[in-house]
């Protein structure tokens, strides 16, 4: 467990508790774009918390648009002074940090592409050494929890006391209807490691796309995030960088409409008391499984052993093809997702194999885990 949740402020974000909204353009293309989008904001959004605009754009090509740099942060600070609203951009390095100290900016966030690199990291942690400004910390590319907790302990050290986390995706290789796969078991994790820092989404880049932003805002909000983080541009399709994610203020306002703001927990006594029965009833189901798991591994080292005497292969892949064919109609059947169950015995076959291939090489004195 780390000591961060220890000593960062908790509720900074939120100190009344209410769903966070930070909005604004992808990129800060034109100080007329700027006061435009902040002022349809103003209007439009009341639960706006913060305003985003990048100004530093780190891409993936350098013939793309990479941000105004400098020359944005002016019309940031009129969107701060003429309309109150409270400014927030990226940083990359430590000239980033005392240009945007400079300009005044309320809150820096670090993003993915910055949070894989602890060099990075480390020259912004330096750069803000006794400067208590807010700072938020994207997820790292790569679906790495460690990489992402240890950005945000690099900053606590330089003594950063009002820390966040921006749940965004992490980057795929394969087919995807995501921009950037949330693999949402990562930031419940870090929820669990880091209960007090504040866990924000970014559907945007989640999506890459209009059409899936509400879904993914509703749940973020149902996994207890504390808010989202939503790119807004008044003329979207004609926007500079990031056309596909980003919403006109109207349709911003749609979609924060309709979601559903759950509570975690109820004062009825009748849904208090069923759950409670639900979860006794899970408690035993999961006891029945743990039992049953050990009795099948248990099964696999016979099954080890009875092929070491043989001398057969572990792995048959006939076998394997046919048992997995085998189990996904049955899951189906009893209406279980498909990735689910695949996932499921695919990790239980790999724990057979394993555990065979600890039979077979008990006498040569080396594990399975031993280098060939």
């Amino acid at each position: 467990m780390s000591s961060i949740s220890h000593i960062t402020t908790p509720n900074w974000l939120s100190p009344d508790g209410q769903p966070v909204v930070i909005a604004g353009p992808c990129s800060a293309e034109s100080e007329a774009q700027v006061m435009r989008t902040a002022e349809w904001l103003r209007e439009q959004v009341p639960q706006l918390r913060l305003f985003r605009a990048g100004v530093w754009k780190p891409r993936t090509r350098p013939n793309s648009f990479e941000g105004m740099g400098p020359e944005a942060l002016p019309w940031l600070r009129r969107v701060r002074e003429e309309l109150g609203l409270p400014i927030t951009i990226e940083v990359a390095n430590a000239e980033h940090v005392r240009l945007a100290l400079d300009a005044g900016i309320d809150v820096l966030w670090l993003g993915a592409r910055t949070t894989v690199n602890p060099f990075s990291v480390q020259e912004i942690a330096d750069a803000l050494e006794g400067v208590d400004i807010p700072v938020m910390v994207k997820n790292p590319i790569n679906p790495d929890l460690q990489l992402w907790i240890g950005a945000m302990e690099r900053l606590q050290k330089a003594g950063i006391t009002r820390l966040a986390a921006i749940h965004r995706g992490f980057s795929t290789h394969g087919k995807s209807e995501f921009r950037n796969e949330p693999q949402w078991h990562i930031p419940i994790e870090l929820k669990r490691a880091l209960p007090e820092i504040p866990l924000i989404c970014d559907p945007s880049h989640i999506c890459g796309n209009r059409t899936l932003l509400a879904d993914v805002s509703q749940r973020a909000l149902d996994l207890q995030m504390q808010g989202i983080m939503i790119e807004t541009h008044p003329d979207p399709d004609n926007a500079w960088s990031d056309q596909q994610q980003q919403v006109t203020p109207d349709r911003l306002r749609e979609i924060l409409d309709d979601l559903v703001f759950r509570r975690e927990q109820s004062e009825e006594v009748s849904f208090e008391a069923q759950l409670e029965e639900y979860r006794k009833r899970i408690d035993l189901i999961d006891s029945e499984l743990i039992n049953l798991m050990a009795e099948r591994m248990d099964i696999s080292r016979m099954i080890g052993h009875l092929k070491k005497n043989q001398k057969v292969t572990i792995l048959q892949i006939r076998r394997w093809d046919e048992m997995i064919r085998r189990r996904l109609v049955l899951a189906s059947r009893l209406g279980l997702g498909e990735d689910f169950s695949r996932e499921m015995f695919e990790l239980i076959h790999e724990e057979s194999i394993n555990l065979q291939n600890a039979v077979m090489n008990k006498q040569r004195g080396f594990s399975a885990e031993d280098p060939a």
